[in-house]
C-alpha cells in the first residue's frame, strides 16, 4: 500500500477541526468545505480523514453533537486547544529567537527539532521509569498475595491429610503400615 503524502503536518487536522468547531458548530461536511474555502482549495481534507477524526474527538470528550447534527466543542476540547496554542506559541518564540540570532530557517528548524526530540526522549524515559516501578510494585503485591494463598491451601491439605490435626500434633504418631 502506498503511503499518502499530506500537505499538512501530522496531528494538525485534530486541532484545526477543534479550532473551527470552537468558532461555530459544524458538521463534518462543513469542516471540509470551510477548510477548502480558507485554504483557497490548496487543502481539501477527505471524508476518510474528517469523520474518523470526529469519532475520536467525540470518544475523547473534546466535542459533542448538538440537536441539529452539528458538533460543538466541550470544556475539555477548549482546554486541549488552549494547551496546543500555548505549545505553538512557545515554538514560534523559539523559532523567532533562533532566526534573529542569524541562523537560516532550515538550521533553526533543525535546532528546534533536536530540542523537541530531546524533550520527548526525556519524557518517554520518565514514563518508562514510572511504569517499571509500578510494575515491580504490582508484581511484589502479587507474589505476597500468591504466597499467602499457597500457604493457606497447604494448611488445608495438611488438615485434611492428618485428620484435622496440626503437623506438630501428628509428629509423635507412628506412620501407618500397609
Amino acid at each position: 500500500m502506498a503511503k499518502v503524502k499530506s500537505s499538512v503536518p501530522r496531528g494538525f487536522t485534530r486541532f484545526y477541526a477543534l479550532y473551527l468547531i470552537r468558532e461555530n458548530p459544524m458538521t463534518g461536511k462543513e469542516i471540509i468545505d470551510e477548510t477548502k474555502r480558507r485554504s483557497e482549495g490548496v487543502w481539501i481534507p477527505s471524508p476518510g480523514l474528517i469523520y474518523p477524526l470526529l469519532g475520536r474527538l467525540l470518544r475523547d470528550g473534546l466535542i459533542k453533537e448538538n440537536g441539529q447534527g452539528r458538533f460543538i466543542i466541550t470544556p475539555a476540547g477548549i482546554k486541549a486547544l488552549e494547551q496546543h496554542s500555548k505549545l505553538q506559541s512557545q515554538l514560534e518564540q523559539q523559532f523567532s529567537l533562533v532566526t534573529k540570532l542569524g541562523f537560516s530557517i532550515l538550521t533553526a528548524g533543525k535546532i528546534l527539532t533536536e530540542e523537541s526530540i530531546d524533550r520527548i526522549l526525556y519524557v518517554t524515559e520518565k514514563v518508562k521509569e514510572s511504569v517499571s516501578e509500578g510494575s515491580r510494585d504490582l508484581q511484589r503485591r502479587f507474589y505476597v498475595g500468591f504466597r499467602a494463598f499457597l500457604e493457606s491451601e497447604l494448611e488445608k491439605l495438611r488438615s485434611e491429610n492428618l485428620g484435622e490435626t496440626k503437623p506438630e500434633e501428628a509428629e509423635g504418631e507412628p506412620e501407618p503400615t500397609l
